[in-house]
């Protein structure tokens, strides 16, 4: 009787179907079949051949070039905010320190000039100052240099050949604001020659991570772009030049690929580089599992470049087949996308396997109780 329900069992099983069988995932003719029959989300199945491999070797772009943000500025203008140091000097009969001391012996007149330095001066929210005898001046956009010529014009008449000196004591206007995963977090003042990106981040001691791992934003007169940290050379444009008010911050952003599918373990493994290829991603995981996977259904799950008509960009399935010699130099021209999904098909040929593992882990007690039994 046994040996009749035993048959039975087995040919349950076998008219059941492989699919339902324990698998990591869908076999490459399941996949080409959902390609073709059950495609809800309108996903393309390509090989990766010598024509698709242009398109998949092109670098990781930036997220927002910062060179969207670049204009032309200046950094040593007078603002609001600003504490001005404004010396007057004079000869003769003077108007901020009164008249020269005469000779003892004869009364001449004294020619040498003295300097009077003024009280600290603060740039009003407006940029306007107000000094003695000259009045209100507007300031804003105004050099130390300008400005001095403009307050000798106001003295003119009043005070004999004056010669000002305007000095910058405390800059509030020249300043931008370092934020995030920064050692040394604040406000920078920016003095000639103009500073760039990267001395800033310099002068607030540095990242606090890896500068793979990343992001670094600029905020411009309210508008923001954003790359990879890596990605900012010092000869390079993205480097560019601060200019007042511009907000930097640097946050941390790892790049990671999930792997699914006939290998070792499932798992999200960090790029841990600027740049990874499809090879090295393979090589990182252990590559198709030896005893289980189909080295001719390796995939490359992407979405594509957003479009008007799709935002998300076009979803693509792209196709390795480690049995051809040829893949083993395309995948090393691939370059692999944040998030980009591998997943390693499981072969055909295990289905047979697991259903006999299965019977004989069903069946093995019986046949341990029979041999007892005898």
């Amino acid at each position: 009787m046994s040996r009749f329900l035993t048959t039975g069992v087995v040919g349950a099983l076998t008219l059941g179907g492989c699919s339902t069988l324990p698998s990591s995932g869908p076999t490459a003719s399941q996949l080409r079949h959902f390609a073709e029959k059950d495609n809800t989300i309108g996903f393309r199945l390509v090989d990766i051949d010598p024509v698709a491999t242009q398109t998949l070797a092109n670098h990781n772009p930036a997220l927002m070039p910062l060179t969207t943000l670049v204009h032309s500025g200046r950094v040593d203008t007078v603002g609001p905010g600003d504490i001005l140091t404004i010396s007057v000097y004079e000869v003769g009969v003077t108007l901020f320190a009164g008249a020269s001391s005469t000779s003892a012996q004869g009364g001449a007149f004294n020619p040498s000039a003295r300097g009077t330095p003024l009280s600290d001066v603060i740039v009003d929210g407006s940029g306007f100052i107000q000094l003695p005898y000259v009045g209100k001046l507007n300031v804003i956009g105004k050099t130390p240099a300008e400005l001095e010529r403009m307050i000798e014009r106001g003295m003119a008449g009043m005070s004999q050949r004056p010669q000002v000196l305007v000095t910058v004591k405390e800059n509030a206007h020249n300043v931008a604001y370092v934020s995030g995963d920064v050692r040394q977090p604040g406000r920078l003042a920016l003095k000639l020659p103009q500073e760039r990106l990267l001395d800033a981040l310099a002068r607030a001691g540095g990242t606090t991570n890896q500068a793979d791992d990343m992001v670094v934003r600029l905020t411009r007169d309210g508008v923001s772009a954003e790359t990879r940290l890596s990605l900012v050379d010092a000869a390079g444009a993205q480097n560019v030049a601060l200019l007042p008010g511009d907000r930097v911050e640097l946050f941390n952003r790892p790049r990671t690929f999930l792997v699914f599918g006939s290998t070792d373990k499932v798992s999200q493994v960090a790029f841990g580089a600027n740049e990874l290829s499809l090879a090295e991603a393979l090589a990182r995981v252990g590559g198709p599992s030896e005893r289980i996977a189909d080295p001719a259904a390796v995939y490359l799950f992407r979405y594509g470049e957003p479009t008007p008509t799709l935002p998300a960009g076009e979803p693509v399935i792209y196709r390795l087949n480690m049995m051809r010699p040829d893949s083993y130099f395309l995948s090393q021209r691939i370059a692999l996308r944040d998030k980009d999904v591998i997943y390693i098909a499981s072969a055909s040929a295990n289905a047979p396997a697991k259903l006999a593992q299965i019977v004989g882990q069903l069946f093995s007690p019986i046949l341990a109780v029979r041999a007892v039994a005898r």
